[in-house]
């Protein structure tokens, strides 16, 4: 009788099940402490989102609009829980989500969402390289995907010392944001500043501001510059705004005399992956492709 009262007791220890070990990840904001592979989770990041999914870790959260193509598949069965801005905290409630994942836009809603479940701001540093390299590690960790991870990782790698290898020597570039007809020009240090890191081309105009909006520039002011390469960023066509193109901007006399202009350099670069999705790994991978092609002209 004494045995058979034991196994009851025992029984319900047998098949709860046990909880995921804790595991330690980087952030933006430090090293933050959390159960291992949370679920569902919850993203407030295109390039967090490209990430993920890049490791095959499944998304329940989302934002309301997707506006990067390749991600809405991926995002179809998700439940839209706000906006990149403004996280919606009853439906992230009801989701019940393991961890909420922010980036840049949607950061300063951290200590507001801290009550929901664990937060990991996931910023990517201007330095998207080595922050992207971090963030395969933190994802691998996280959802038990380091060999996924650290696969992902060497791919980049190469790829990086490839477009090195073409664009070294081959002069200066000039990057350049578009918003209608309005530009702006980002340096090494800025958020676009990685393109000169990656391609190995300096600066044509050296000291820009490392603004998030970068330095308003002119006609005049590219003409001055003369860049080898002109690698352009169309905002408008990212967001789907209406307006000139990035195109129609830069068509201008005092741009088509540029060094870039009459030797075909001009590289109008994927919008959606520059502007929204940056430090995302399929994007790297992406623009990485296009700077391949750009610099390796016979």
């Amino acid at each position: 009788m004494l045995g058979a009262c034991l196994l009851a007791l025992a029984a319900p220890a047998l098949t709860t099940p046990a909880l995921a070990a804790p595991v330690t990840v980087a952030t933006a904001r430090g090293p933050v402490t959390l159960e291992a592979a949370p679920a569902p989770v919850a993203a407030f990041d295109f390039a967090a989102m490209d990430t993920l999914g890049a490791l095959g870790v499944p998304v329940g959260g989302v934002p309301d609009s997707i506006l990067v193509p390749y991600l809405k598949p991926e995002a179809a069965g998700a439940k839209p829980v706000g906006t990149l801005f403004e996280p919606d905290l009853e439906r992230l409630s009801e989701l019940h989500p393991g961890v909420i994942i922010l980036g840049s836009r949607a950061a300063p809603k951290y200590d507001a969402l801290k009550g929901l479940a664990p937060v990991l701001d996931m910023t990517v540093s201007p330095d998207v390289l080595a922050s992207l390299h971090e963030q395969l590690v933190a994802y691998g960790t996280l959802f038990g995907k380091t060999d996924a991870a650290a696969k992902l990782a060497a791919a980049l790698d190469a790829r990086v010392a490839t477009v090195q290898g073409l664009g070294t020597g081959k002069g200066k570039a000039l990057v350049i944001l578009t918003n209608g007809t309005k530009m702006a020009a980002y340096g090494i240090g800025s958020r676009f500043g990685w393109l000169h890191t990656v391609t190995g081309l300096s600066e044509a105009h050296p000291g820009l501001k490392t603004d998030t909006h970068g330095n308003a520039i002119s006609y005049e002011f590219i003409a001055e510059a003369d860049p080898d390469y002109i690698f352009v960023i169309d905002r408008g066509a990212a967001i789907g705004a209406d307006g000139a193109s990035a195109r129609q901007t830069l068509d201008n006399p005092l741009v088509n005399a540029t060094t870039a202009a009459r030797k075909g350099q001009i590289v109008y670069l994927n919008a959606a992956d520059m502007y929204l999705a940056s430090g995302g790994y399929r994007a790297t991978m992406e623009i990485l492709d296009e700077l391949h092609t750009a610099l390796d002209r016979k």
